[in-house]
C-alpha cells in the first residue's frame, strides 16, 4: 500500500522567465525562455512525493477563479483539501532566473487570504507524515493537534505565529535564510532545539547540510553541480524527504537521497 502523506501550505501560479539579468527600472527586455506551472512549497513537495509514488493530500486556498482551475488541472491525481472562500484569487508568483541559475521572486503569497475552513480531522486518516510550509498556519494548527503522524517543517523563512506551530513539530528542516525573530540564520539550529523539536536540517546551498541528531552536528555532503536553476530545489527535497519517511526509509538515508535529488533539480529548468 502506498504511504499517504499530507502537504499543508501554499499553491501559488508561477510564471516564470530566465534572463541575462534582473531587469531594472524603465527597462525592457527579452526573455531566454518563458513558462507557466504550479509553485508554492507546499504544491512542489506535494507533487514530487507524488512522483515518489505516495498517496498525497494538499491542504491548500486555491478558491474558485480561474487560476485556480489551472492548479487543479496541474495537480491531477493529488487529493486537493481546499480552505479557501470561493472568492480567493490565487496568488502569482513572478520568477526572474539569471544565468547562474539564481532567482528572484515577486509573490503576494497568502498576504490576501481572510478566514479558512479549518480541514477536517479525517484529512489524517491513514496518514503517516504531515508538511507544513507555515503559509497556512490555522490549517497546520489544526493538523498538528493530532499528533499520530510525523509532523515535519518546511522552514524556508519565519513566519508570524510559526512559534505556536513549532512546538508540534517532530522534524525542521529549514533554509540557510531561516531565523527566529530577532536572531541570526547561524543560530536557527540551536533556537529550534530549544521548541524540543528531535530532529534538525539545515540546508546551505551547494555547502554541506547541517543535521542535529540526538545532539549532535552531523555534515551531509551536497553533490557539486552546475546550477541552471535553483528554484524550488528545498521542495523537492522537502517532498522527497517526507515521502521516503513515510515509506519507512531510514532517516539517514532518506536525508541522503534527498539531497541528491534536490541537487539534481537545479540542473535544468522546470522541476516538474
Amino acid at each position: 500500500m502506498a504511504p499517504v502523506i499530507v502537504c499543508a501550505g501554499l499553491t501559488t501560479i508561477d510564471i516564470a522567465q530566465a534572463v541575462t539579468e534582473l531587469p531594472s527600472a524603465n527597462t525592457k527586455m527579452i526573455a531566454e525562455d518563458a513558462w507557466l506551472d504550479v509553485g508554492g512549497p507546499a504544491a512542489n513537495a506535494a507533487r514530487v512525493a507524488q512522483r515518489h509514488g505516495c498517496e498525497v493530500r494538499l491542504v491548500t486556498a486555491l478558491g474558485d477563479s480561474e487560476l485556480a482551475t489551472i492548479a487543479r488541472q496541474r495537480l491531477v491525481g493529488i487529493e486537493i483539501i481546499d480552505v479557501a472562500p470561493p472568492s480567493h484569487q490565487l496568488p502569482v508568483s513572478t520568477v526572474f532566473i539569471t544565468p547562474d541559475g539564481s532567482r528572484a521572486v515577486v509573490s503576494r503569497n497568502a498576504t490576501a487570504l481572510g478566514a479558512i475552513e479549518l480541514p477536517d480531522p479525517a484529512v489524517l486518516d491513514g496518514v503517516e507524515a504531515v508538511l507544513h510550509d507555515g503559509h497556512l498556519l490555522d490549517a497546520s494548527l489544526a493538523l498538528a493537534a493530532n499528533r499520530a503522524p510525523l509532523h515535519v517543517l518546511d522552514g524556508g523563512s519565519w513566519k508570524p505565529g510559526l512559534e505556536k506551530l513549532l512546538p508540534m513539530i517532530d522534524l525542521a528542516v529549514v533554509s540557510a535564510d531561516f531565523a527566529l525573530p530577532g536572531r541570526d540564520a547561524d543560530q536557527a539550529l540551536s533556537d529550534l532545539s530549544d521548541f524540543g523539536i528531535p530532529r534538525l536540517v539545515r540546508t546551505r546551498g551547494q555547502e554541506p547540510v547541517q543535521a542535529m541528531l540526538g545532539g549532535h552536528l552531523e555534515l551531509f555532503p551536497v553533490p557539486q553541480v552546475m546550477v541552471v536553476d535553483s528554484t524550488g530545489a528545498g521542495d523537492v527535497l522537502h517532498g522527497s524527504l517526507v515521502a521516503q519517511l513515510a515509506g519507512e526509509t531510514d532517516f539517514t538515508a532518506a536525508l541522503r537521497n534527498a539531497i541528491v535529488e534536490a541537487s539534481e533539480s537545479v540542473t535544468h529548468y522546470r522541476i516538474f
